[in-house]
């Protein structure tokens, strides 16, 4: 059969194959193709300036970028060849995009393939091990009594609200209105003190242009437990150039990318050494079990926010070099928790963790950070598989060394205690960051701050974790300590705790956010009622009439148990303008 033949161009011969394979070629079709090619170059080129994947076998970023400069490719061959108007083409960009088509065809078989034998279905020993957790532990023991003058009172939120204070500062360079507080936050010993870090960020894209030139002029430090937050201004003609916050060549992610294009990256975070110096630490990741599974940290590259040198560090590097003791993390509390539940879950293997579930355990959701031994660990609790209304214990981790270990403490979940510290002082909405367990004289014990809806930390909370009925809250450390004592001291159980050696490790307590002004009311008792809640008997004392009740707990004044209608009382209590008002004395 004789090939058809389509003139479009006056005598060309636009046709190609013969009977049913027959396609239409486009006029120019060679050059058409070789622009498509060098499209897709200049494409291939801006898609990774902006997605910066990792040139590694083991990132699946990797495969999707190579997807995308592929169906790059085919898109641009439709264009050039008219197809999209011309539907006559398709069949000529179908047989000009095989390679591509099987190219994507094959990336997409080796995630596929690569995932499937990264599963933890077939390698649920592995996975068990990518951890070690020390459980021959004893927490009376091994856990100190609470150093208050090393447990972080805040969290990110109430951080954020004190570090944006010290913006006014920035009034000394004259660039109060250009500059913000970066929202993201790194907990660090800095100086044997339990600090948040963060950088300044430009306000804006406008205000981003006019200062990138130099950069950024400093950073904020928030101590964790005075709550004071202060200003670092670097020195005169120091600013940070490289950072989260930069675009183009000073972006901090393309900086590193340039220099390591096979690494694949954790989310770098913001750290000071012990002179104040500022860096980057981007982790270094990789994948332990399979193609893509059992990620783990290998390294990290440590860059000089000001200069934007780099060193690189293995992790075996940082957790025994003395002179890398000022870094503080470089595994994400999100990793830990993952390797941990892989630890918890899989012990046993696979089948285990559906069916029987003997051993089982995992983290809560939640997880906080404790100053020790100047390193900063990650604590989370740990549920049992077939209990996760209650903790078996808990793990904290290191986030520079990995050391992991485990102690059996049964009790409350962190958000019953949560539930329990704002039941305490629910007339004011305060809410409960997320718990600390501390020992306190040995007995476990979640510790709190109570912040009101500015996120500014009001009060103190205690739950005792095997009785989360057991909670005290104090507008101070060491009143909300004592008051614990006391409170145990009823159920029966007796503990001794210096309040004098609280106070004084304390007494620095931030200043910058006052105590509530008491309102003081004096009036004869119309009308008294009572009730039990959480197992404590709470009076409600109705003054003059007025409707409003004043509610205190039997165990905090045992004088109002013998009150009575018409006594004459003066009480004192925060501002509120609810029916029910908490008393904080009475008289």
């Amino acid at each position: 059969m004789e090939p058809i033949k389509v003139d479009f161009t006056g005598g060309s011969d636009n046709t190609k194959g013969s009977g049913k394979n027959a396609y239409l070629i486009p006029e120019k079709s060679g050059l058409k193709l070789i622009i498509s090619i060098i499209g897709t170059i200049i494409g291939a080129v801006i898609t990774y300036y902006f997605m910066l994947p990792p040139l590694n076998f083991k990132s699946t970023d990797t495969y999707m970028f190579f997807g995308i400069v592929a169906a790059i490719f085919v898109i641009l061959l439709f264009i050039t060849s008219g197809a999209f108007v011309k539907p006559e083409y398709t069949p000529y960009v179908k047989k000009r995009s095989i390679v591509s088509v099987v190219i994507i065809a094959i990336l997409v078989a080796i995630v596929g393939i690569g995932t499937l034998f990264s599963t933890v279905v077939f390698r649920a020993k592995t996975y068990s091990n990518i951890i070690d957790v020390n459980e021959n532990t004893s927490f009376a023991s091994d856990i100190e009594e609470a150093d208050f003058s090393e447990v972080p009172v805040l969290d990110n939120l109430a951080a954020g609200v004190l570090a944006n204070r010290t913006l006014g500062d920035l009034a000394s360079i004259n660039a109060i209105s250009q500059f913000e507080v970066s929202n993201q936050m790194t907990q660090i010993n800095y100086k044997n003190e339990p600090v948040k870090v963060t950088t300044l960020a430009y306000g804006d894209v406008f205000k981003w242009l006019k200062n990138t030139g130099e950069g950024l002029p400093g950073y904020v430090v928030v101590n964790m437990v005075t709550q004071k937050a202060e200003l670092e201004l670097l020195p005169e003609g120091e600013y940070i150039r490289y950072s989260i916050h930069e675009h183009f060549g000073k972006y901090l992610m393309r900086h590193v990318r340039f220099a390591y294009p096979t690494y694949i990256f954790d989310t770098p975070h913001f750290e000071i050494d012990e002179d104040g110096k500022p860096y980057w630490l981007c982790p270094v990741l990789d994948k332990t079990i399979g193609l893509f599974g059992g990620t783990d940290v290998k390294g990290v590259i440590i860059v000089d926010a000001v200069s934007g040198d780099m060193v690189e560090y293995s992790a075996d590097a940082v957790k025994d070099s003395t002179d890398l003791q000022w870094i503080d993390g470089i595994y994400s509390d999100s990793l830990l928790v993952e390797q941990f539940n892989y630890y918890g879950k899989y012990q046993n293997g696979f089948i285990n963790s559906l069916i029987g579930q003997d051993g089982v355990k995992m983290a809560t959701d939640g997880s906080n950070f404790l100053a020790q031994n100047d390193d900063v660990y990650m604590y989370t609790g740990v549920t049992s598989a077939g209990n996760d209304q209650a903790i078996i214990g808990f793990v904290l981790i290191n986030m520079r060394t990995k050391d992991a270990s485990f102690y059996a403490v049964s009790g409350a979940k962190e958000t019953s205690a949560q539930s329990s510290a704002q039941g305490d002082v629910q007339d004011y909405a305060y809410k409960a960051t997320f718990p600390i367990l501390l020992n306190i004289s040995g007995e476990p014990t979640y510790f709190m701050a109570l912040k009101d809806a500015d996120n500014l930390v009001k009060r103190y909370a205690m739950v005792n974790v095997e009785n989360y009925q057991v909670v005290v809250t104090g507008t101070t450390i060491a009143e909300c300590t004592d008051a614990y004592v006391k409170k145990l001291k009823q159920n029966n159980i007796n503990i001794s705790v210096d309040i004098d050696k609280i106070e004084d490790a304390t007494n620095n307590e931030n200043t910058d956010i006052p105590e509530a002004e008491l309102i003081t009311v004096k009036g004869a008792i119309t009308d008294i009622r009572t009730a039990v809640m959480n197992g404590e008997s709470v009076y409600f004392l109705e003054l003059d009439g007025k409707g409003v009740y004043y509610s205190i707990k039997a165990s905090d004044e045992e004088m109002v148990v013998i009150m009575s209608k018409d006594d004459s009382v003066t009480i004192s209590h925060e501002e509120s303008d609810s029916k029910i008002i908490d008393i904080v004395t009475i008289k």
